[in-house]
């Protein structure tokens, strides 16, 4: 009777079930990965036509590519802010803030006029609902990543770290499969811009559409309850009050090493899916030469490359587990040393040619990618974790992808239309965070409760 009792009153920890894990980490990320990459295609394909018309097409493309980078800018800031509060109050109330003001941002693109109703306006509009992207997407990987590797098993944090970097596929291919299928239903007769009515009011679709999934993704998390790692923390009384100063306090070193550990990603990812969806577009004959595929045929080649992304993503958790994030991490980006100098003979060898391009530059980026998921928040203690490894995530946005876009243009035109000097600056960033990886030290068998 008295067993029964105790029982009874015994209260229990709330546990977040494996399945509820890996969708609030996989679906928010997915989420916010399908909201920029809706942005990064409709850079491309349409903002320099509704939104930038200075009559110059590499022009236009250069300024569109500007306020794509300009998120980049706002993610420090957004993983500052929510790292504060991520490492305060909760990783659950943080997680569905970000989710919000991304989902709201990206329906409100979907509305905005254009530069011809309203002049100025219109791309001044663009750039603070840009900005306001970036501030959500600051703060959202990192506690996505946290969700994942502080409720994961033993021995398997990498593996559960992987998921919510399997958004980053899943997003690509919602968004890009979405606009490929609008393109397919109005399409063009002009195959250097979309058809008069997706430049109306098609291309519009896709952001109004994130509101759907938002939605979702809320109800997901709500369900959520935070980690024994945090709750630990709290009950301790071991909540910094100001986790950055903190940070860069006792965990300086971390942050720079973990900052240019991400950086020859960020390169990657940027120039294989934004760069490369503008030079496998751009006329034999342009001025400044690319590929020449049509929208419809090099997306699909795309969305093709992306499955391996993904696929090599999750493959990647249960290597980096058996072997460690270290080992795994400096043969990948030697790897992608050599993929950067091997732009030039694939990209030139017609349609097999680009076709191994995409597939190895998007295996690659699942390789790297996937492991970051783990090894980031693990360079942190609990008490300051959403704060450091959302911070030096970030900050490798700016160093990387805020750049990459606008460098790799710039380099493509100073080639004349050869990729050369693009796969160069690939390869120099990924020594740079070769360099880093040999200075940093094995993460796999850290306690994530210190």
């Amino acid at each position: 009777m008295s067993t029964s009792t105790a029982s009874v009153s015994t209260p229990t920890k709330p546990v977040n079930p494996k399945g509820r894990v890996i969708m609030a980490s996989l679906i928010g990320t997915t989420i916010e990965f399908y909201d920029f990459y809706v942005y990064a295609t409709a850079a491309v394909l349409v903002f320099p036509h509704l939104f930038f018309p200075t009559g110059n097409e590499t022009t236009a493309l250069l300024a569109s590519f500007a306020v794509f980078g300009a998120a980049m800018v706002a993610r420090p800031i957004g993983a500052l802010f929510f790292g504060h509060f991520g490492d305060r109050k909760g990783r659950k109330a943080t997680l569905v803030g970000a989710l919000l003001i991304m989902g709201i941002a990206t329906f409100l693109i979907g509305l905005l006029p254009t530069y011809e109703m309203i002049g100025w306006w219109a791309p001044f509009m663009l750039v603070i609902l840009r900005l306001a992207q970036g501030f959500a997407l600051g703060g959202e990987w990192s506690g996505a990543a946290l969700v994942a590797t502080e409720n994961a098993p033993a021995g398997k944090r990498a593996w559960y770290g992987t998921f919510p970097q399997v958004g980053a596929p899943l997003g690509f291919i919602i968004a890009n499969g979405l606009f490929l299928g609008l393109a397919l239903a109005l399409p063009s007769t002009d195959p250097t811009r979309p058809s008069e009515a997706f430049l109306e009011w098609a291309w519009r679709i896709p952001f109004l559409f994130s509101a759907v999934m938002v939605i979702v993704g809320l109800w997901v998390r709500l369900r959520l309850v935070e980690s024994e790692v945090f709750t630990q923390v709290v009950t301790a009384k071991r909540v910094e009050k100001l986790p950055l100063a903190a940070v860069f306090k006792s965990n300086w070193r971390e942050l720079i090493l973990g900052t240019f550990t991400m950086l020859a990603t960020y390169v990657l990812f940027y120039l294989m899916t934004t760069f490369t969806l503008g030079y496998g577009r751009a006329a034999t004959d342009a001025p400044v030469p690319g590929l020449g595929f049509t929208y419809n045929n090099f997306i699909l080649m795309m969305i093709l490359g992306v499955v391996f992304f993904g696929i090599f993503t999750l493959a990647s958790g249960p290597w980096a587990d058996r072997h460690g994030r270290r080992k795994t991490l400096i043969i990948v980006t030697l790897a992608i040393v050599v993929f950067g100098l091997l732009f030039v003979p694939l990209l030139g060898a017609g349609f097999p040619g680009v076709m191994l391009f995409l597939i190895v530059g998007f295996s690659l980026m699942g390789m790297t990618f996937g492991p970051m998921g783990a090894l980031l928040p693990e360079l942190f203690p609990t008490s300051v974790r959403y704060t450091g490894s959302a911070f030096a995530y970030n900050m490798s946005s700016i160093l990387g992808a805020a750049v990459a876009p606008f460098i790799a243009i710039w380099l493509w035109t100073l080639g004349g239309g050869s990729p050369f000097w693009v796969g160069i600056y690939l390869s120099v960033m990924a020594v740079i965070t070769l360099i880093a990886l040999i200075l940093s030290r094995e993460t796999k068998d850290l306690d994530l409760h210190r």
